[in-house]
Order: C-alpha cells, then sequence, then structure tokens
C-alpha cells in the first residue's frame, strides 16, 4: 500500500500528528480506498455521470484532481439539474488550477467568530484560550480511529461549552439530521454574551464534517444558498467535504429554495 503520511503542523513547532493515526482514520472511507487506487495510477479519470474522486495528497502535493475534460463537462450538461448543481460544487472546492488542497493551517475563521479546524487544536484548551472560543461544536464526537474522543467533561472548568455530534465522513453518513441542531447552536454561541461569543467547529482535520455543519449555518441562518455557502468557508479555509454531505446540502438548498428562504446575495 506504500508509506501512509499525515500533514505536518503548519507554523511555529507544535507537537506533530502521528502518520498512522491520521492514515488508518482514512483508510476506513470508501472515498480514500479509491484515492488509493487512483494514487497508484496517476490522475484518474472520472466516467460521465459521476462525480469525480477526490485524492487526499500528502503536504508536498499541489491537489488532488483537475476539472473534467470538455467531454465530462458536456456529459454533465445531460445531467439532472441536482447533479450539475453537485458538480458545481465540486468546482468551488478546487483552486484555481482545478485541484483540491489540504488545509494548510490547522484552523481558520471561516466566518467572523466562526472557526473551522481540526481536533490538534480543539484538544488545547490554552490555545483556545487565546483565540477567545466560548463554544466548541465536535463534529466527529466517538472514540474510534475517525472521530475525536472528546466531550463536555474534557471542557469542565475551562468555561467552553460543548456539544458533540458522532458523524462519520463516509458518504452515505446522514449528517443532514444534524444541520438544525448544529445550526442552533453555532447561532447561540455567536449570541453569548450580547454578541461576542467564538465558536471553534471541529472534526479529525477540519476538512469535511465541520464545514459541512458551517455550510448548513449559513443556509439556514444567513440566508445564502448553497453556492454561497460553500465558496465562503472555501475562499477562508481548504475544504473537501465528501459528495454525500454536498447532495445532503443540495438537498438542503432545494427545501430552502422551496420555502423562499434562501438567496445568492
Amino acid at each position: 500500500m506504500g508509506t501512509l503520511w499525515a500533514p505536518q503542523s503548519p507554523g511555529p513547532p507544535e507537537k506533530p500528528r502521528p502518520a498512522l493515526h491520521m492514515g488508518l482514520g482514512y483508510l476506513h472511507t470508501e472515498r480514500f480506498r479509491a484515492a488509493l487506487e487512483a494514487g497508484r495510477s496517476g490522475a484518474a479519470r472520472r466516467p460521465p455521470n459521476t462525480t469525480p474522486v477526490r485524492r487526499v495528497p500528502p503536504p508536498s502535493s499541489s491537489g488532488m484532481r483537475s476539472k473534467p475534460s470538455p467531454q465530462l463537462s458536456a456529459a454533465a450538461a445531460d445531467m439532472s439539474s441536482f447533479e450539475v448543481s453537485l458538480q458545481q460544487l465540486n468546482d468551488l472546492l478546487t483552486d484555481d488550477g482545478g485541484f483540491y488542497s489540504w488545509p494548510t493551517k490547522h484552523f481558520h475563521e471561516v466566518y467572523p467568530r466562526i472557526y473551522v479546524g481540526n481536533a490538534f487544536v480543539a484538544m488545547n484548551v490554552m490555545r483556545l484560550k487565546r483565540l477567545g472560543v466560548t463554544h466548541i461544536l465536535n463534529a466527529a464526537e466517538g472514540n474510534s480511529f475517525m472521530h475525536v474522543n472528546t466531550n463536555a467533561e474534557f471542557y469542565a472548568g475551562t468555561g467552553v461549552l460543548y456539544k458533540g455530534i458522532p458523524a462519520s465522513d463516509t458518504d452515505h453518513f446522514d449528517i443532514s439530521v444534524y444541520f438544525e441542531e448544529a445550526a442552533d447552536f453555532i447561532g447561540k454561541a455567536l449570541a453569548y454574551k450580547n454578541g461576542k461569543g467564538k465558536v471553534y467547529v471541529h472534526c479529525r482535520e477540519g476538512y469535511s464534517r465541520s464545514p459541512t455543519l458551517v455550510i448548513a449555518y449559513l443556509m439556514l441562518r444567513q440566508d445564502m444558498d448553497v453556492h454561497a455557502a460553500v465558496a465562503t468557508v472555501r475562499r477562508k479555509r481548504e475544504i473537501g467535504p465528501n459528495d454525500g454531505f454536498l447532495r445532503q446540502l443540495c438537498l438542503l438548498n432545494q427545501r430552502l429554495a422551496a420555502e423562499g428562504k434562501s438567496s445568492s446575495e
């Protein structure tokens, strides 16, 4: 299978995360297994009417895949509006060269007073306090390789309020059942102490589960459509929600549009 790798800690020297710890977690996802096969054969070309298989790059890599060929773009024109929307979201997640990127920092402020990041910072209470974080939303609560084993007791006595959501980073996991309660928690965090609260939303890597919940918050509470919400977060942080999560955001977008509650402005 080759050597497993882990993203190195950017910025000032900090305790690195073990390569095996990160790698085994992602070996449990269908996408990472497919990415390993794609990595062996170079850039993978996807067939028409399918969503792209993303490659998870090592830190030295510039990205994961190139944009679809003209033939694939033409095929996309024949898709349903739902599938075209999914493809458009994947395009929003790439850089100008058409590649996905791994996060360059442990965390980013993706919206005023909303931080998206990884477990490394989430478990560093002193750093959270320096950031002024008042609330923690763990989008990967649990004790498996793919989860972050914290809870309210972990932050007891720190003044940081905690909420955990046991999401798994797989295409078939229904994260949409947590959209409303996550949005409520983020909203309450921002309103804390007369609008001075700050919330740190995290999963293992701050790449798929946690940005998905923040995107849903922007759609549900800030009246953004799915394209605007994804673009807002992606402008601040390199993210890559799996296609199952993107489909669920598309469905949320359809529901909000039907209810007249979303706006692209």
